[in-house]
């Protein structure tokens, strides 16, 4: 499959839980990154969804108003949405029902979750992640990967709210010392840890924190370890 890719854009791809999480921290974070992101005329682009996490980022962006692009699967707008994982009943998936499209809100079908991930990083100049669970995760792994192998240049900026991300950053660095990942490569995602004192995580501006994170990234140097056919005319290909 192949995409074009937007490289003067703005926007900032944001992956983050369908679950509200059990911290009021994780929500307000939701709500200061959408935030800072209208207010600096970055476009907000994320799954879709309307609940959890993602649902309280895009409604902030568009009530002070922003523009969002929500990239969802057939299958799930087919299937009701996606689901609160955390507060539904055993066996049971809370849905959730896709925004109308608004003025500063469209939404964009694709047909699988493969589809979804690119459409995201080709409409995106910058990654940032909230909390969230193993789709957040795979998400964040998998730009990641992109840029370490050359399929874009683009920078990863995890919030590190409560230290949700501690246990990543221990990982990375874990890998790093045991020869899986080059020292090098530890530029790849960007921690913003905020206040030192936890307890103050809830009031801060962790919006403008990662678009100053976003902004002061640089890309690396060197050539891409592949030639990938799809970087030829700002093509991203992926099969």
């Amino acid at each position: 499959m192949t995409t074009s890719t937007e490289p003067e854009t703005r926007a900032v791809a944001v992956y983050c839980g369908s679950s509200i999480g059990k911290r009021t921290a994780y929500a307000k974070a939701a709500v200061s990154v959408g935030t800072a992101l209208a207010k600096n005329n970055r476009p907000l682009v994320y799954g879709g969804g309307n609940h959890g996490l993602m649902g309280v980022v895009s409604r902030a962006a568009i009530d002070n108003g922003g523009h969002v692009t929500g990239v969802i699967p057939f299958p799930m707008v087919e299937g009701g949405g996606e689901g609160d994982k955390s507060s539904a009943p055993p066996g049971e998936k809370r849905l959730v029902q896709s925004h109308s499209d608004t003025k500063n809100r469209r939404t964009i079908l694709v047909g699988s979750m493969h589809e979804r991930k690119v459409e995201m990083a080709k409409r995106s100049c910058a990654f940032v992640g909230l909390p969230g669970g193993f789709g957040t995760f795979e998400e964040v792994f998998e730009v990641t990967t992109w840029t370490q192998i050359g399929i874009h240049d683009k920078p990863v900026v995890l919030l590190n709210v409560c230290s949700y991300y501690d246990p990543i950053r221990n990982m990375i660095q874990r890998a790093i010392d045991d020869g899986f990942i080059q020292s090098y490569n530890d530029r790849l995602i960007i921690l913003v840890d905020g206040p030192q004192d936890l307890e103050q995580h809830e009031d801060y501006d962790w919006g403008s924190a990662a678009l100053k994170a976003v902004e002061s990234w640089r890309k690396g140097e060197g050539k891409p370890i592949f030639t990938w056919t799809g970087r030829m005319n700002g093509n991203l290909t992926l099969s």
